[in-house]
């Protein structure tokens, strides 16, 4: 059929209808700093297996039913007791919703909320898929200043102010406090206070992304957004990610049932995959506790080998942070480089895949000279390996000194 006979459906497309950013798969590196991704070697495969094979000889027959969409109830009831037990957040089965991943969470109150035009407030770098979202549905997103403790309280009340003054309300405030997802720092306990303080003072929702909590390598835990709060502002989202696999497509959310009423028919396809809820209920009621403690060990060797290779290959040429936990980190060369640019021959020559710093920029430009790095895939020795081929790449290529 040639061209000119094929039907077309571009003035048909709905308005808030996106552009796909890539069709099929894209290409990885055999060094793959790119993607947060937990370890492959340690995906707990057999267990999950045996997970499986329990709760379908217990209930298999209930796969022939269409579940409520909030999802499979004895998995909201261990989320809810871990909820309590980790993170101070005191809330019941029925508070919870299971979702395919935290991204359909972080969608279902995207599209809850926002209407386009409306202001949403960010860290001034933040998790590009948030960012798709928002965009998706027409957001004006506006960064505002962090350093490594979070959130500038100044910068943040600032912003509030200067858009109040253009005749606007804020909608929403998203943040990742714990091993923020691009740069990997956490929010000071008196940088959450704060933030809670001026989120209730204008009456500004908080959606908190907590996907990392669990991968904690050193220092102390922190309370949640969640937990500090007692007026019912702060939305909390989490998933099973980045403790099992991103594979099981399963996340969770938790916030006032005044919202969920209204998320809940945001949730395309009913409940989350019964199949996968089962293998991860049973796996997590067992297995989960001490399987966190084995990668946290694992994910922190990966750590201090890319420290240790952005020391033996950077020192000097960028600096860059060392996240108490979580999957990445960031690197900042100096202005000038546009790591943007180089991505692809990088990945093609190198074979060493990253993210663009201006991938996670609410205004999609500033950061072009930085990068975040994720250390989850690959061994401690090809890490090693990988940063010596990054710094060879940038030298040549971009002309890191």
């Amino acid at each position: 059929m040639t061209q000119s006979n094929t039907f077309q459906f571009q003035q048909l497309f709905a308005r808030h209808s996106a552009d796909m950013p890539s069709w099929g798969a894209n290409k990885r590196g055999k060094y793959d700093f790119a993607i947060a991704y937990p370890d492959p070697a340690s995906l707990p495969l057999t267990d999950l297996l045996a997970s499986l094979q329990t709760a379908l000889h217990e209930e298999g027959q209930n796969l022939a039913l269409y579940l409520p969409s909030a999802g499979y109830l004895p998995l909201r009831e261990f989320l809810a007791a871990k909820l309590a037990r980790d993170r101070n957040i005191q809330v019941t089965a029925d508070d919870l919703v299971l979702t395919a991943g935290a991204g359909q969470a972080l969608h279902m109150v995207i599209e809850t909320l926002i209407d386009p035009g409306d202001v949403v407030l960010t860290e001034d770098f933040t998790y590009s898929g948030t960012l798709y979202q928002m965009r998706r549905f027409r957001a004006n997103v506006r960064g505002v200043a962090c350093d490594h403790e979070g959130l500038l309280p100044d910068a943040l009340e600032a912003m509030i102010k200067k858009v109040k003054a253009e005749g606007r309300q804020p909608k929403l405030i998203y943040v990742v406090p714990t091993f923020q997802n691009p740069k990997g720092g956490t929010m000071s306990l008196e940088r959450r206070k704060a933030l809670l303080a001026f989120a209730q003072k204008y009456n500004l929702p908080i959606l908190e992304d907590d996907c990392y909590v669990d991968l904690r390598y050193d220092g102390q835990d922190l309370p949640s957004l969640r937990a500090l709060d007692d007026t019912g502002l702060v939305i909390y989202v989490g998933s099973f990610s980045k403790t099992i696999a991103p594979g099981m497509r399963l996340g969770y959310m938790t916030a006032s049932r005044e919202l969920l009423a209204r998320a809940l028919p945001a949730k395309s396809g009913g409940a989350v995959n019964l199949f996968a809820a089962f293998a991860v209920h049973r796996y997590a009621v067992n297995h989960l506790a001490s399987h966190i403690e084995e990668i946290t060990d694992i994910q922190r060797a990966k750590r201090d080998a890319m420290v240790a290779g952005l020391e033996t290959h950077f020192a000097g040429a960028a600096t860059w942070t060392k996240p108490e936990g979580g999957l990445s980190l960031w690197v900042t060369l100096p202005a000038g480089i546009d790591v943007a640019a180089l991505r692809p021959k990088i990945l093609e020559i190198y074979d060493v895949g990253y993210s663009p710093g201006n991938n996670f920029a609410p205004d999609s430009i500033s950061g072009k000279n930085c990068l975040r790095l994720s250390f989850g895939y690959n061994t401690p020795a090809e890490i090693q390996e990988g940063m010596g081929r990054l710094a060879e790449a940038l030298r040549c290529e971009g002309g890191l000194a």
